[in-house]
């Protein structure tokens, strides 16, 4: 159980002084653990801040361009980083006052907490510096190669939008096939290199002990292989049956739009590029309510209204397509002091509205709402996985007719349009619960042997989770092609996590805070929503591990019964 009450995280988090950047001395000059614990985490806050808001500037200025010099700039600016983590000799004292620390009783539990999130932080970074270097420069041109991809069809170049509206929109097979692939070819650029960090990645890993890169990144992020395996084993009994159900049902509206049989079709005829969302397939076309609708306004008036309000985050933000640009979406906090900013590419239809929803949550659950009294080193969310929740959470408003109708959209038939959405919304749940099956076991089997046929593991596992078709006689580094195998390795998994954290946090929304069934939970207008938020699971930042957090705020550890009612089961 959490040593942590509620009133107990309330009065911790109103006596920690605020960050100061006073210079402090050795390390050496105190012999009481306590005051060498708290020296450290100075030292290391006036080392490290700088050098993280460089970072983050720089990565934002390399995603928002795709120039050379500033890829060239964030490439630096990590090496930088990691060159301070890597100091053998602080990490050394790092290490001796943290085995201290655990055998003292007493103990402030922030700083207790701060010296274990430290000693994460530093441990990943214990490995020869020029390989650190190397990793840094592949990853580098990796992700810049991803940026100013863009697909060519029939020499016509193509934005990452226009792909998915020929997917959707197109019956022409041939056509189809052929900006498929055309998406499918920034694999090839990257190969070799991703390849090559792979292994650099393997190296580093088993310098510090660990059997391969993805088992260190589970233990980094304080999770056990082992623990994420048996849960995914227990997801996939959990939503098998009812995905099989639900794709033939797709399978036969797709031939039958197609005028093809179901056996015929291939990964080109899904919608997606990755089958990672749900076809739309339904008579409703959920995208018509988007055409005329301003997404950044509808953004403004529901955070607003559950007190969260985002203005300035939008403000600081680059939300539409142009050249150099990365073509997908994120949040960031620059300073951990309110500099917050979303990179986007929005177009009118519902994956665009979906998808700042989802950014924007993670912007809420940041420094604009965890106190600035919080540790410099704690003042970010729990885990990747409860940052992913909270945006998940509020993503699914986006296919909602009552959210939408109060928010002045215009729907024709608000009754055939919630019918599809509520179809849709499971279909989403099942469809993305199978794709990171296949994302969370490829990366594990990649890592674990690198020299296998990547393709044949990647289509091996498309086929058994995601009932698709391999392309016949297709030899392509298709696995290549998503972009967080490279710039977000062993982290996919977070998502379906997150996915169980925000129905699980849902149903404590609807029950305490709305008084209401987790069906009939509507947000708007209940900035009491936004308090519960702020209290439960903002303010505590990472003083708590991510278990510990999921406790204080659903009372219960994360588990799949409010995911498993979600989908029907």
């Amino acid at each position: 159980m959490s040593r942590y009450s509620s009133a107990r995280l309330i009065a911790l988090l109103a006596m920690t002084p605020p960050f100061s950047t006073t210079f402090c001395s050795p390390l050496e000059t105190s012999t009481d653990p306590v005051s060498a614990a708290r020296q450290f985490v100075l030292q290391h806050d006036s080392m490290i801040r700088p050098l993280e808001k460089a970072m983050n500037l720089a990565w934002w200025n390399a995603n928002t361009t795709g120039r050379d010099e500033d890829f060239h700039a964030k490439e630096e600016a990590q090496n930088k980083i990691d060159a301070a983590l890597a100091d053998p000799a602080r990490f050394a004292e790092l290490k001796r006052t943290r085995e201290i620390l655990k055998k003292k009783a007493g103990i402030d539990p922030l700083l207790e907490r701060q010296i274990e999130v430290l000693h994460l932080q530093y441990l990943e970074k214990q490995v020869d510096p020029s390989l650190l270097k190397a990793m840094a420069a592949r990853s580098n041109a990796v992700e810049k190669a991803f940026n100013v991809y863009r697909a060519r069809v029939d020499g016509k170049e193509m934005s990452d939008s226009e792909v998915r509206k020929v997917l959707k929109a197109s019956r022409d097979s041939v056509l189809l096939r052929k900006v498929w692939e055309a998406s499918k070819a920034v694999g090839v650029a990257v190969e070799s290199d991703l390849k090559e960090l792979v292994c650099l990645r393997n190296q580093a890993a088993k310098q510090l002990g660990f059997k391969n890169f993805h088992a260190m990144m589970l233990e980094l992020n304080e999770q056990k292989q082992e623990s994420v395996i048996a849960l995914f084993d227990e997801i996939d009994e959990l939503t098998g049956e009812p995905f099989r159900t639900m794709k033939a049902e797709i399978d036969a509206k797709l031939a039958t739009a197609h005028g093809i049989s179901p056996a015929s079709l291939r990964p080109w005829h899904y919608q997606d590029p990755f089958f990672q969302e749900s076809p739309s397939i339904y008579q409703t076309d959920l995208d018509s309510a988007f055409k005329e609708a301003d997404i950044l306004q509808l953004c403004r008036q529901f955070y607003g209204s559950i007190g969260l309000p985002i203005d300035d985050v939008i403000a600081r933000s680059d939300l539409y397509e142009k050249p150099g640009k990365s073509p997908h979406a994120f949040c960031t906090d620059i300073d951990r002091e309110g500099d917050v900013r979303v990179l986007a590419n929005i177009v009118p239809n519902e994956r665009w509205m979906s998808t700042m929803l989802h950014e924007l949550g993670h912007a809420v659950y940041s420094s604009k709402n965890i106190p600035q009294s919080m540790p410099y080193v704690l003042r970010s969310e729990a885990h990747i996985l409860t940052t992913e929740g909270i945006a998940m959470l509020f993503e699914r408003f986006s296919s909602k007719a009552v959210w939408l109708l109060a928010h002045g959209v215009k729907i024709a038939d608000s009754k055939a349009f919630e019918d599809t959405a509520v179809r849709m919304r499971r279909n989403r749940l099942l469809i993305f619960a199978a794709w990171c099956q296949v994302m969370l076991r490829f990366e594990k089997s990649m890592y674990e042997k690198p020299e296998q046929d990547l393709n044949q593991l990647w289509w091996d596992l498309v086929e058994k989770y995601q009932l698709l078709k391999r392309p016949e006689g297709r030899s392509a580094p298709d696995f290549a092609s998503k972009i967080h195998i490279v710039s977000a390795p062993a982290y996919y998994h977070n998502y379906l996590m997150g996915q169980l954290f925000a129905s699980q946090l849902h149903a404590t929304i609807s029950s305490e805070v709305l008084k209401v069934a987790p069906a009939a939970a509507s947000y708007d207008g209940h900035p009491k929503i936004g308090e519960f938020l702020k209290l439960r699971v903002f303010a505590p930042g990472r003083s708590l591990p991510w278990n510990d957090l999921t406790r204080f705020a659903t009372g219960a550890e994360l588990n799949a019964k409010a995911f498993a009612a979600e989908i029907g089961r």
